[in-house]
């Protein structure tokens, strides 16, 4: 049997990873910048995740949510701890559009509306109504077309306020910094009257953390930094540090009923152990204050980069634009100084989302090598 053949797959073959470094099968160390689409949070095979998984795989690993979960319990408890997201209530699920189609699903009942307002050059998800509200139609089949999604310019709050009063509008959804789509975010006081606006139409504001949450952007999430309360939050990726792990923060304006929303593996043992772990070694070794202060050195390094058209983004969530497409300078990057970096929606910009353990040396690294290879 073959592998369906939808990735373009470069000729690396990772077998064992450690903090910010990969092994090939040849025995070649990378430096990871990329973290697999911003899912290595706390480094690779950190002994405290390492040990959580191990010592509850010997445990159990797995029962439905027909049973009492103590586990999926003080995840909770420490999230909120963490977070700072008080008084919401959690639910668990195993992957970032699974988020987002419950947040979506959720606010649809929540309002007993349809339609949904998105921002251009938007990612969230490639299933069903996910990515009827991702911008990018070359993966929206007809089955997700049927959804109704208004796209609209990022930052256009007039608009905005013309779309809800024009038609029912059940949600908002919106990156706070956009990942895929190349790291555009838009001002403080765009994303504080897209709430006001929220109140005012009877929609439920979605603040897609899926790529910027856990500590990415050197806050927890990266709307925090605006002051605003979504109604729902979600989150995957760097929350489970590679295991597959995924949920929705839901305030407690939206009520729970049984069977409004549900999942076989979410929040499963070695779901909620994986994400227990996140949670320790993001506070016991600060790593969302490292994440703003390597931040702050990869930008003033950035600045002996003369061809460097833009830097976007903020704490290890980051973006290089360039005048010229970047795919061949990434795959110099990767074959001739074994650096892995990503890619976006926009094809000038190589988007940098390492583990949030990174240090100077390793900043340091990348721009001799960029400097060299530019």
């Amino acid at each position: 049997m073959s592998l369906f053949d939808v990735y373009p797959l470069f000729d690396v073959t990772p077998v064992t990873a450690n903090d910010v470094y990969l092994y090939d099968d040849k025995g070649t160390q990378y430096l990871d910048l990329y973290g697999g689409h911003a899912v290595i949070s706390i480094g690779h095979s950190h002994p405290v995740y390492v040990n959580a998984l191990t010592s509850q795989l010997q445990k159990i690993g797995f029962y439905s949510n027909a049973v009492q979960n103590p586990i999926q319990t003080k995840l909770a408890d420490r999230l909120e701890a963490v977070s700072g997201c008080k008084n919401y209530d959690l639910f668990m699920c195993s992957s970032g559009a699974e988020a987002n189609e419950n947040a979506l699903k959720l606010a649809s009942f929540h309002t007993n509306k349809a339609t949904v307002i998105a921002f251009e050059n938007s990612f969230h998800g490639r299933t069903s109504a996910c990515v009827a509200a991702t911008d990018n139609p070359k993966i929206v089949a007809p089955i997700n077309a049927q959804q109704q999604v208004r796209f609209l310019p990022l930052g256009d709050l007039n608009l905005v306020e013309i779309t809800l009063k024009s038609e029912p509008i059940c949600a908002i959804i919106i990156e706070c910094i956009q990942g895929v789509g190349g790291l555009d975010e838009s001002i403080t006081e765009f994303y504080k009257g897209l709430e006001l606006l929220c109140q005012k139409y009877n929609t439920v504001l979605i603040a897609d953390e899926v790529q910027s949450g856990f500590g990415r952007t050197g806050d927890f999430f990266a709307f925090q930094k605006h002051g605003i309360t979504p109604h729902i939050i979600s989150m995957a990726k760097g929350m489970g540090n590679g295991f597959p792990v995924g949920g929705i923060l839901i305030h407690p304006s939206i009520k729970a009923s049984y069977g409004l929303l549900g999942t076989t593996f979410g929040g499963n043992h070695l779901a909620s152990t994986a994400t227990l772990a996140v949670l320790d070694v993001l506070e016991s070794e600060n790593l969302m204050k490292n994440a703003k202060e390597m931040s702050a050195y990869f930008m003033e390094k950035a600045k002996s980069i003369p061809q460097l058209k833009q830097l976007k983004g903020r704490g290890l969530m980051l973006g290089l634009e360039f005048d010229f497409p970047v795919a061949a300078l990434r795959k110099k990057l990767l074959f001739d100084h074994f650096l892995f970096t990503g890619s976006s929606k926009n094809p000038n910009l190589i988007r940098i989302l390492p583990p949030l353990t990174i240090k100077k040396e390793h900043i340091d690294l990348f721009f001799k090598a960029l400097a060299q290879k530019l």
